[in-house]
């Protein structure tokens, strides 16, 4: 299908790659905003003063292209997206390439992130038309949505050039284009459909668990950590398998590349180190060379797996990124209310990256010569640059200790001078025009960064972290989860707007699961169960036993997908798979057991094949095939001796308690005046015990830290 679909877009498109086609920009003015000023994206607002009669994404919009026999522009972008600002200020901008698109087609904007189920329709279609895809994304459709072309960034002639060529074709060869979006949409469909295994739940074992680490290990870069090539992205999620199977097999060399990964993350450009936080990704195989751009999602994940990290090795650098990352988080990214915003700009001043890079005359003028002498070495600060214009990323290729070791100096003296130089060029920096930032709300970002809090109350011990974790909770509940469990996708100035998608039920039921850990309030977990039974009732293949990424109530879409494949961010039924298998514990629901078995039983062959595109699967089996301890601790003082047991790390155990026996496992476990710790498992428990360090030996073998 694919070779017959490059072939029918040469036929359609000849001139793509003309670059200029004599077209000259208009002088006509465009005062007026367009429709997108009432937008709650902020990044479709950026396009409120284009000449372009932009819509968004709606039925009228579809109406208006079938009734007016106009194709459609589906343009898709985000507020942190360096070439879609590019695009839309060279292109969109332009009052003659607006002229074409206003006359000749309906013109729809979307924020991907507020639309992932419409972006990744398109971006599979440019992905079998071409083998790339990204942002922007560009692509032609039928009034239907059937897309019949679909790229990334184009070039103003380009644009123009390809606008003309898909006008000529939709008059004069309107059914070979008719074919070429059937085919295309048969593609996509064909592509997004699953061929699930059918083994049984009994293949989960030990032998299984092992085979699918041996399976990724030629995808990891032994040197820079991460995995192997470029551009490098964080992807917690490979590595929080790769902390869980160290710690159930004791597999150093797991953990090696963990902390590979993790320390060449924080001595590269990706990590901030002045203010803290991490950007998306490094262009280059050394984390050295950052797209700038800020993440939620990245930053709440890394703060989870930096803290347990740091649960497992103690290693001071792991807490201090924890730190300054959740003081960036507090001063940048949280709005009043307790919301978190979605994400920071690339660029600012037009400019990608220029909020962070540094001269090395602008850190000479700022800063002492002692301090900048040492400094510029241990930054690898340059009078050329090491990134363009003469600029310079900061990075780092040795730790403090053995950089004043090189220098002969003392460690503590060194790291002292070091430590006041970045805060005086922090506050330098400050004074630097900011990157935007994009603070509309999305709920599966939001519960990511409030389990990474959660996460970093449990290994560090900060109330401050858990109070964070409450404050962000509690806007979630009354500002987006309804009384029927369903919730809504987002949230700005006071308005909810889309209905959520499968990830975002999945991931915040998770995080709330993690926070009833941490509380045992037991609100937290009901509220996570109710979530969970309104995706049952509204995603949920009955015929495949997984579940859609949208709801039954999506509309105007052209197929409905399910989401396996773990990236980024992990795949909605991966998590989803994960929260079913918790809540039978939980609640000792068998329903919840076997949905959950079913679901993890068609991915087996893949978590293994697959490599680490399926690492939270992967988490799974290691969950189901050693089994959960139960840890059920009821009394005045559950919470402290909860709170001292979770400073460990405990991949695989699962705390309940309090002062009410209101779980089926906290049932008749209640003795006056004492607070006992029950460790269990299969609901089978062992010895009870008062004292701490011996419940953690039954538990892990280890006394507490």
């Amino acid at each position: 299908m694919l070779f017959r679909l490059r072939l029918l877009i040469a036929f359609l498109f000849p001139l793509l790659l003309l670059t200029d086609c004599g077209i000259r920009q208009s002088d006509d003015k465009f005062a007026t905003p367009n429709r997108l000023e009432k937008s709650g994206s902020p990044y479709l607002r950026e396009h409120a003063d284009n000449p372009v009669d932009w819509h968004e994404w709606s039925t009228e919009a579809l109406e208006k292209a079938k009734n007016e026999n106009k194709p459609l522009i589906i343009s898709i972008g985000y507020a942190a997206c360096h070439w879609c600002h590019v695009m839309e200020e060279e292109t969109f901008m332009d009052t003659a390439v607006a002229r074409i698109m206003n006359e000749n087609f309906v013109s729809i904007k979307i924020d991907r992130e507020e639309r992932p189920d419409i972006d990744q329709i398109y971006l599979d279609a440019a992905q079998l038309i071409s083998g790339n895809s990204g942002w922007p994304l560009n692509a032609f459709a039928m009034p239907d949505g059937k897309p019949f072309y679909a790229g990334t960034y184009f070039p103003k002639q380009q644009w123009i050039a390809l606008l003309e060529q898909v006008i000529d074709a939709y008059k004069n060869d309107h059914h070979n284009v008719m074919k070429q979006a059937q085919a295309l949409t048969d593609g996509i469909r064909e592509n997004q459909s699953i061929a699930f295994s059918t083994d049984s739940v009994s293949i989960y074992n030990e032998k299984l668990y092992r085979e699918i680490f041996k399976s990724w290990t030629s995808h990891f870069d032994y040197e820079s950590g991460g995995l192997t090539g470029a551009p490098k992205f964080p992807m917690p999620v490979v590595w929080e398998f790769l902390l869980q199977y160290h710690h159930l097999t004791g597999d150093q060399q797991a953990l090696q590349m963990v902390t590979t990964t993790l320390d060449g993350i924080l001595k590269g450009g990706i990590y901030d180190v002045l203010a803290g936080g991490f950007a998306r990704y490094s262009v280059d195989n050394e984390w050295r060379v950052p797209h700038f751009e800020k993440m939620l999602y990245d930053n709440g994940q890394l703060v989870s797996l930096y803290a347990h990290a740091y649960q497992v090795t103690n290693n001071p650098i792991y807490s201090e990124a924890i730190l300054k990352t959740l003081d960036f988080i507090k001063n940048e990214m949280t709005s009043p209310d307790g919301g978190f915003y979605s994400s920071l700009n690339a660029d600012s001043e037009g400019e990608e990256g220029k909020f962070y890079v540094w001269t090395k005359g602008e850190i000479e003028n700022v800063l002492d010569s002692v301090a900048a002498r040492l400094f510029i070495a241990y930054y690898n600060i340059t009078d050329s640059g090491n990134w363009e214009g003469g600029k310079n990323i900061l990075y780092r290729r040795t730790t403090k200790e053995d950089f004043a070791l090189e220098k002969g100096m003392s460690a503590p003296v060194v790291t002292t001078i070091l430590a006041n130089a970045e805060k005086t060029l922090f506050g330098k920096r400050k004074t630097r025009i900011r990157p935007s930032l994009d603070d509309k709300i999305l709920v599966s970002w939001n519960a990511l960064m409030l389990k990474g809090y959660v996460d970093a109350y449990f290994a560090l011990g900060d109330q401050q972290y858990l109070n964070a974790a409450l404050e962000n909770a509690r806007f979630m509940d009354e500002n987006i989860l309804k009384r029927d469990g369903r919730l809504s996708r987002n949230y700005k100035d006071g308005e909810s707007y889309i209905d959520a998608f499968l990830e975002d039920y999945a991931l915040l039921a998770k995080a709330f699961i993690h926070l009833y850990q941490a509380t045992f309030d037991i609100q937290w977990l009901e509220k996570a169960r109710s979530m969970t039974e309104y995706a049952i009732a509204h995603f949920r293949d009955e015929e495949s036993g997984m579940f859609y990424f949208t709801s039954t109530d999506a509309q105007n879409l052209i197929t409905r997908r399910i989401e396996t494949t773990d990236n980024v961010i992990p795949a909605s039924n991966s998590v989803l798979a994960e929260v079913l298998f918790l809540l039978a514990e939980y609640y000792s629901v068998d329903r919840y057991a076997q949905m959950s078995y079913s679901m993890l039983s068609k991915m087996a062959s893949l978590s293994k094949t697959g490599g680490p595109y399926y690492a939270n699967w992967a988490s799974l089996v290691g969950l189901v095939t050693y089994q959960p301890y139960e840890v059920a601790i009821v009394g005045r003082d559950a919470l402290a001796k909860g709170k001292q047991m979770l400073r460990n790390y405990l991949p695989t155990a699962l705390f309940m308690g309090g002062s009410e026996e209101n779980l089926p496992l906290l049932e008749n476990k209640g003795v006056n005046g004492r607070t006992i710790i029950y460790v269990c498992r299969n609901r089978v428990c062992k010895v009870p015990e008062e004292d701490v360090g011996k419940a953690m030996m039954q538990l892990s073998g280890k006394p507490p830290q």
